[in-house]
């Protein structure tokens, strides 16, 4: 077509698509489930799919995502409500305030952060542990930059690398990776990362934006605690953490037992996200809820009340998995994995680059992981030996990239912290990108070993 191969045709078709997709998030402001529904049909259409297949190819991939990420965020997001309600966070943040002394506060709300951040969205962990931030700050003296570039740090990493968050589990489905090792790999990534661009680069970047709170949030948000009221540190800890060990215990079940052992079965069951995130939403019914004077009829209505924010993000989703399918059943994905082995470009280089370019263009990490992970799904099948969990780890280090004024995350942070455009690209800005390539080059590192 046009005096055009039908590979260069269709590589071009996917260009065009994608800088649409931008064009109606960016310029026209579209919201991004009809924006992805549109570029969607608009590939099909270009690059010769028949109609039927098309509205198949989307309807295949809008329900394969969300048959499993739909479930995963609702149980997720329940967990976290009950751990929201019930001071759990609270818990462990004063905690881990207690065993660093004031004198390291940074790296208490960074650890608080990473724990709290494990089964919460950003958004969520963010609204949760920001009074932390201001009640600290007040109590010891230290710079909000300080304490909160730390924060926000473990949040953010934690949400890019480590499952069950939505960027992770979406390329895990991508890419067919193994869950329990993508959790293993995510934490040996996500932690020495979060410390580099959490206390190490806030404790620099304070001494020049010591930053000052908005008052009249301070006034609203840092209201002391009743720590008598909370659940314990150990109690919220094994709640939290439940649904990670019952897929990490799965993962080594799967490795050390041969296939039909009775332990090894169960634990397939058992350790499975689904399962896993259910048991541990149950424990927290008690722990969280009964065990904290939280009636029934409450624990009813706090659930009802979670599910709500979800619905965007849960559409997003699934119409971002739409896409995908498009971009494999047209052969675009196929075209450009034959494209990155002749150009003998690293996979996990790939995935990250592509993913740190959707990013920058639309900022939401959520598309930026869907869309690029469908476009390097196909170099799986063509380079033996391409580890898929590192390739999720690096899909999920390039949505990290660059937040800017097209990121809700950088108003989020920027009213919160009360800072200018400025401050907040030097903090925020800053600290993403930091987080983006020390993950990459630790996931590089691994990959020499795994």
């Amino acid at each position: 077509m046009f005096g055009m191969s039908h590979e260069s045709f269709l590589l071009l078709d996917a260009v065009i698509t994608v800088i649409g997709l931008i064009v109606l998030i960016t310029r026209f402001k579209l919201h991004p489930f009809i924006a992805l529904i549109i570029a969607a049909a608009f590939l099909g259409l270009t690059s010769g799919m028949p109609i039927g297949t098309i509205i198949k190819a989307f309807q295949d991939g809008f329900g394969g995502v969300l048959g499993f990420v739909g479930i995963i965020l609702a149980l997720g997001t329940m967990l976290g409500k009950m751990m929201a309600e019930s001071g759990g966070a609270d818990q462990i943040a004063q905690t881990l305030i207690r065993a660093f002394g004031k004198e390291r506060v940074q790296w208490a709300m960074m650890f608080a952060a990473f724990l709290v951040g494990i089964p919460l969205f950003f958004e969520i962990g963010f609204v949760l542990l920001i009074p932390l931030v201001f009640i600290v700050a007040r109590r010891t003296g230290v710079s909000i930059i300080k304490i909160g570039i730390p924060l926000l740090a473990g949040l953010s990493a934690v949400h890019g690398l480590v499952p069950p968050h939505p960027g992770p589990l979406l390329a895990i489905g991508v890419f067919g990776a193994d869950i329990g090792k993508t959790i293993l790999y995510g934490l040996i990534v996500a932690l020495p990362t979060a410390i580099i661009a959490g206390p190490i680069y806030g404790t620099f970047i304070s001494k020049y934006i010591p930053g000052h709170p908005n008052q009249e949030l301070v006034d609203q948000l840092a209201r002391e605690p009743q720590s008598s009221t909370l659940p314990s540190f150990s109690i919220t800890l094994i709640t939290v953490l439940l649904p990670v060990f019952l897929m990490l215990l799965k993962t080594f079940a799967d490795i050390a037992l041969p296939d039909g052992h009775f332990f090894r079965t169960w634990m397939d069951m058992i350790g499975h996200p689904i399962s896993a995130l259910l048991l541990a939403l149950l424990l927290s019914l008690y722990t969280f809820g009964h065990r904290q004077g939280i009636g029934s009829k409450q624990i009813l209505k706090l659930l009802d009340a979670s599910l709500a924010p979800t619905a965007a993000i849960i559409l997003i989703i699934g119409a971002g998995g739409g896409f995908k399918q498009m971009l494999v059943t047209s052969g675009v994905g196929d075209v450009i994995g034959h494209m990155a082995v002749s150009a003998q470009i690293s996979p996990i280089l790939l995935a990250w680059l592509v993913a740190a370019v959707i990013r920058v263009a639309t900022g939401s990490a959520t598309v930026a992981t869907i869309t690029g992970a469908g476009i390097v799904v196909p170099v799986v099948g063509m380079i033996p030996g391409v580890n898929r969990e590192l390739l999720v780890l690096a899909t999920g280090a390039g949505s990290l990239i660059l937040s800017h004024v097209n990121d809700a995350g950088f108003w989020l942070v920027k009213q919160y912290f009360n800072m200018t455009v400025a401050e907040t690209f030097k903090t925020w800005t800053a600290m993403e990108t930091i987080l983006s390539v020390v993950a990459l080059g630790f996931i590089m590192l691994l990959s020499l070993v795994v």
